[in-house]
């Protein structure tokens, strides 16, 4: 079994911690929310996470909406669909948690759908973030409601930028 590596990258949400096998990313956690320990066994490997990081870079500037990373999402069926779910929200939109639980069809579910997503080993990429109070009202994200906002309004602003542009 292949070592388990890591690194960890500054961003304006604060530290994140990357985890994965050199090939694809298993977890991507806000450590000023619910931070992730390091375990003794893994090991430092800045550069195996540089693609990564680029990425992360070009969407904290708002250069990029969707990533290119390999990953891995280790969990029980349904957290999984839950976690695929996220990856159909566009970049810049929000749904509901009864929303997503409607599209994985699962319609009575919101509440499983919440729980799952705060189970998502790869906030950020797989965009828990996205999925909001069935009011409008910014609900459970590991890192804190406060960022949060932060990448919703990142989001926001980056789609708004290019409208502006398109005009």
């Amino acid at each position: 079994m292949a070592a388990q590596l890591y690194t960890t990258v500054k961003s304006p949400i604060g530290e994140l911690l990357l985890t994965g096998d050199g090939y694809a990313l298993h977890g991507l956690y806000v450590q000023a929310g619910r931070p992730k320990k390091i375990r003794r066994e893994w090991e430092r490997a800045d550069d195996a996470f540089a693609a990564v990081a680029t990425q992360l870079d070009e969407y904290f500037v708002g250069e990029r909406r969707e990533f290119d990373v390999p990953l891995v999402l280790d969990g029980p069926p349904f957290q999984r669909q839950a976690w695929r779910a996220l990856r159909e929200i566009p970049y810049g939109e929000t749904v509901s948690y009864g929303e997503q639980a409607r599209r994985i069809g699962a319609p009575d579910a919101a509440r499983a759908v919440g729980a799952a997503n705060g189970q998502n080993p790869i906030a950020v990429i797989v965009p828990c973030h996205r999925v909001i109070g069935a009011d409008g009202s910014l609900t459970g994200f590991g890192g804190g409601l406060e960022r949060k906002r932060l990448l919703l309004d990142l989001e926001a602003d980056a789609v708004s930028a290019a409208l502006r542009f398109e005009i």
